[in-house]
C-alpha cells in the first residue's frame, strides 16, 4: 500500500473515533499497530467463521470490482466484512456475528504488518467503499454450496462388519 493510500484509509477509519486526532496519534505510535474503533457510525462488521469467510471473499471478489474492507484474525478463525451501518442490527444468519452500534473492533493500521494477530485481507480504500449486504449474502450462499466435505466411507453392512463379528 502506497503512503498516500494508507493515509487516506487511516483518515477514513479514524473519522469514526470520538477524537480522531488523538486516535491517529496513538495508533501511529502503538507498538502493536492496532486501534479500537467504534462500529455503527460509518460501518458495521459482519463476522463469519474463517472456514466460510475465506471462500466467501473468493466468491465476492469475482462478483464485484472491489469489496469493502475485510479483516481476518489470528489463525484465520474469523473473517470480518465491513458493511453499511445498521446492517448488523437487521442481519439474521446462523453463525454470523454482527458488530454494530455500541460495539468496538480491533483494527490494524492499514499497510502495516502487526503482531496483534489481526490483518487486512482487503484494505479500506479511504473512499468509504463497503460491501453490499445483499451481495455478501449471495456470496456466502455460493461459498457454502461449494464447500465440499470429504466423503464418508460407506457403512459396512456385511455380517462381519464393525460390531457384528465380535
Amino acid at each position: 500500500m502506497v503512503g498516500s493510500e494508507a493515509k487516506t484509509a487511516v483518515d477514513w477509519l479514524v473519522s469514526v473515533a470520538p477524537d480522531p486526532d488523538a486516535c491517529r496519534w496513538e495508533w501511529e505510535r502503538n507498538p502493536h499497530g492496532v486501534a479500537l474503533l467504534p462500529a455503527g457510525r460509518r460501518w458495521d462488521v459482519l463476522i463469519l467463521p474463517g472456514e466460510l469467510g475465506h471462500p466467501t471473499l473468493d466468491v465476492l471478489t469475482r462478483l464485484v470490482d472491489r469489496p469493502g474492507p475485510v479483516l481476518a484474525d489470528f489463525g484465520d478463525a474469523r473473517t470480518g466484512f465491513f458493511v453499511p451501518a445498521g446492517t448488523a442490527a437487521r442481519w439474521l444468519g446462523t453463525g454470523v456475528r454482527g458488530a454494530g452500534r455500541g460495539t468496538w473492533i480491533v483494527v490494524p493500521y492499514p499497510g502495516r504488518v502487526t503482531a496483534a494477530g489481526v490483518r487486512w485481507l482487503v484494505v479500506p480504500d479511504g473512499r468509504g467503499t463497503l460491501t453490499d449486504p445483499a451481495v455478501l449474502e449471495l456470496a456466502m450462499h455460493e461459498a457454502a454450496g461449494r464447500m465440499v466435505r470429504a466423503p464418508r466411507p460407506p457403512a459396512d453392512l456385511s455380517p462381519e462388519g464393525p460390531g457384528n463379528g465380535d
